[in-house]
């Protein structure tokens, strides 16, 4: 089973690569940064939804679509740009719905990955729980869980971490998630 990861973060060590490392501490997995990809943004020619391949020349978009289809279990994390993904993520999913989601005769979505698992992380600096209630990391949240769903991704963990200006390290709680998160992606790859 392989696990993908797509670290959305521009940061080095930042946040959000620090928790998506810790996540897969001892898991085998193929980890991307994503704002390190090479890619050409979506043109909207809709070729893709026709004949389920992106026209656009080779690059980087074109690999991940393929560790996308060879995934099992997906982990993303992006920080909070105006309670969204940021830009080079968002440009990553336009590029890939072909290979998230097909369409029905009558246009409705169709999930292509049923039965995989996905972990979504967001991180801000809105302290806590204002980064939940102002919409900020949890709008990230909202974004990358309607991506998820309609590819079919069965969510099986969030992380949320605010105030991320101030409070480098992470609290034991968090800690604790981070920890149970990773036994339950442990847990799942034995399973197959």
């Amino acid at each position: 089973m392989k696990v993908l990861v797509l670290n959305g973060s521009p940061r080095k060590n930042g946040t959000i690569e620090n928790i998506l490392k810790k996540l897969t501490e001892n898991v085998s997995c193929d980890f991307i940064d994503v704002c390190k990809l090479k890619f050409e943004s979506c043109v909207g020619c809709m070729n893709c939804r026709k004949n389920g391949e992106c026209i656009l020349k080779k690059d980087d978009a074109h690999s991940i679509a393929e560790k996308i289809k060879d995934a099992e279990i997906l982990i993303v994390g992006s920080p909070a740009y105006w309670g969204n993904i940021n830009g080079k993520m968002k440009m990553l999913f336009d590029r890939l719905v072909y290979v998230l989601m097909g369409e029905s005769k009558r246009g409705l979505p169709l999930p292509l990955h049923k039965g995989k698992k996905c972990i979504l992380v967001s991180s801000c600096t809105t302290p806590f729980p204002f980064n939940i209630i102002a919409g900020q990391s949890s709008g990230t949240i909202r974004e990358l869980k309607e991506i998820t769903k309609y590819a079919g991704f069965k969510t099986i963990g969030v992380i949320q971490k605010g105030g991320t200006k101030n409070k480098k390290d992470f609290t034991n709680s968090e800690l604790k998630k981070i920890e149970r998160l990773n036994k339950k992606i442990k847990n799942t790859l034995e399973k197959n």
